[in-house]
């Protein structure tokens, strides 16, 4: 069975989270689920609550990793909640599970899980024209290391289209060098082998 893919929606939690958040993150909830693509967030409200909404409403499946010990502190459309009992370290636990990330909005927190996200090279895209503190980096990367560029769209459609094209060529990337190794491997196997034979030639 292909492994479905995990996308980690970010942004404004309930504070700061405004009515045009709220429906972008809830589209981009339902596009997830009609990708048959797993919905990943922080678990708590605003941004996360609404995406979770969406996607719960589009019959897809929701995963919460709030920073909580007590599950009953996730917003209600997460259908798997990962109490952590972290605090803000939790947002590298959701960083390293989403296979890509979409941003929508956000203050601070937010831009530590991009932070994380961006250390290991996941694919990002964010919503442009909504003031957040990842809006200077959109289009863009966050420091010289340029690990992954941030991308930027316009409408919640083009977000998970564009994470689902990132995550495809990451795939294909990822396979490629996987079978470079193996051929190398391979080769060096090979090149062994030859010396051992020309060393018992020898003796």
């Amino acid at each position: 069975m292909t492994k479905k893919h995990q996308i980690l929606v970010i942004g404004n939690n309930t504070n700061g989270c405004t009515p045009k958040h709220e429906k972008i993150a809830y589209d981009v909830g339902v596009e997830i689920a009609k990708s048959d693509s797993i919905l990943i967030t922080g678990g708590l409200g605003g941004v996360m609550a609404a995406a979770s909404h969406g996607a719960h409403d589009a019959n897809g499946l929701t995963v919460g990793i709030i920073p909580q010990d007590n599950a009953a502190m996730a917003n209600e459309f997460c259908d798997i909640v990962i109490p952590t009992g972290m605090g803000l370290a939790r947002d590298f636990v959701n960083a390293l599970t989403a296979d890509g990330v979409i941003i929508v909005g956000g203050g601070s927190g937010t831009l530590s899980e991009v932070c994380a996200a961006y250390m290991y090279k996941k694919p990002m895209v964010a919503i442009r024209n909504i003031k957040s503190s990842i809006e200077p980096y959109i289009d863009g990367f966050l420091d010289h290391r340029e690990n992954i560029k941030i991308i930027g769209v316009d409408t919640p459609q083009d977000a998970v289209k564009k994470i689902l094209e990132l995550l495809t060529m990451s795939y294909d990337r990822n396979t490629e060098s996987t079978d470079d190794e193996i051929i190398d491997d391979f080769n060096k196997i090979k090149s062994g082998e030859a010396s051992r034979m020309a060393q018992k030639s020898s003796d």
